[in-house]
């Protein structure tokens, strides 16, 4: 199987309560909260290299992580901060994968005419733009193939639909022979 790196995760947990984010902001050093241009407070970390996005509502989204272990512990310790600073955190809390991005190479090159001619619901349409989108059904995500050999799978919600995907899309492009 070709090796699968992961270039962006979208998790978010609920707290189930009300955080008061221009207080947050005020005690928070590097964090950002501009209502009228975005709701959400925006703290940046430098490592593991992400945002977290921080709603009043008790929702927190990490973006831009490259693990769901980075995911984890960036989740631990949001959570630890936010109950430095009053903010009453519950013991448990369920994370969600909202979107996994990840990219692999299928082969050196890819003969994007011919898959779209022989896989169904393949778009290509190279004036618009230069990528072959498949949508897939099972598992549900859309991946990208380039002439160059790269695939890009966006929507995935865990590691082994990246994985399913790659294993699918790989056995159609052998089986019309469109890897070079």
């Amino acid at each position: 199987m070709a090796k699968i790196k992961v270039e962006n995760v979208v998790a978010s947990i609920n707290l189930e309560r009300e955080v008061p984010l221009p207080k947050i902001l005020a005690k928070l050093k590097g964090s950002e909260y501009e209502p009228e241009q975005f709701p959400g407070l925006v703290y940046r970390v430098e490592e593991p290299r992400a945002a977290m996005l921080i709603f009043s509502s008790g929702k927190v989204v990490c973006t831009g992580a490259r693990s769901l272990k980075d995911v984890e512990l960036l989740f631990k310790r949001i959570t630890r901060m936010l109950a430095k600073l009053g903010v009453k955190v519950p013991r448990t809390y369920k994370m969600r994968i909202e979107n996994i991005v990840a990219s692999t190479k299928l082969g050196d090159e890819l003969n994007l005419n011919k898959i779209a001619l022989n896989i169904e619901d393949a778009e290509y349409e190279p004036e618009q733009f230069p990528g072959l989108v498949l949508r897939l059904e099972v598992p549900k995500v859309v991946c990208l193939l380039f002439a160059s050999g790269k695939m890009i799978c966006t929507g995935a919600h865990s590691l082994a639909d990246v994985r399913k995907a790659v294993q699918i899309i790989s056995a159609q492009l052998k089986k019309i022979g469109a890897v070079k």
